[in-house]
């Protein structure tokens, strides 16, 4: 079976569509498979956005619960996580709409869970069953957890 250039050399592909369009030779166009990268680009941005954001509240989390291991490099990673989806967000506003989206939620706040614990070797018991912040409250600039607060002794 003859594998299509698409398959043999994806960017030597991209490249040859670019030329194609430029000179509106669209009869000739690989319409299934532009369409299909068009949509990966969109993913990949919602990967990304959802990727920092983990990060970002995995690290609100290890503050919150390791108050003794604050560090400036915490301090950093959670500052350049909140800039960068800022960033991200105005320079494709349909992302923001993700924040809202419960689904999207679970699955940032179960991989910021995922990555908390194992940084940190925290127990899962002893971390709240969802994230204990709105998306917008995390992305505060302001915004520092306190340390949980702790039952009688």
């Amino acid at each position: 079976m003859t594998r299509t250039l698409y398959e043999q050399d994806v960017v030597r592909w991209a490249q040859e569509q670019a030329r194609l369009l430029r000179e509106g030779e669209f009869e000739r166009l690989d319409v299934e498979h532009i369409a299909d990268e068009i949509e990966d680009v969109g993913k990949s941005e919602q990967r990304e956005l959802a990727s920092r954001t983990a990060l970002l509240i995995a690290h609100l989390l290890k503050w919150q619960y390791q108050p003794q291991k604050r560090s400036k490099s915490w301090r950093g990673t959670i500052a350049i996580q909140r800039k960068s989806i800022a960033r991200r967000i105005a320079a494709t506003p349909s992302l923001e709409a993700m924040l809202g989206d419960p689904e999207w939620r679970t699955d940032i706040w179960l991989d910021a869970l995922k990555s908390a614990i194992e940084d940190t070797g925290l127990d899962l018991a002893a971390l709240p069953a969802d994230c204990p912040w709105p998306i917008e409250l995390a992305l505060d600039p302001d915004f520092w957890p306190d340390a949980p607060a702790q039952g009688p002794s």
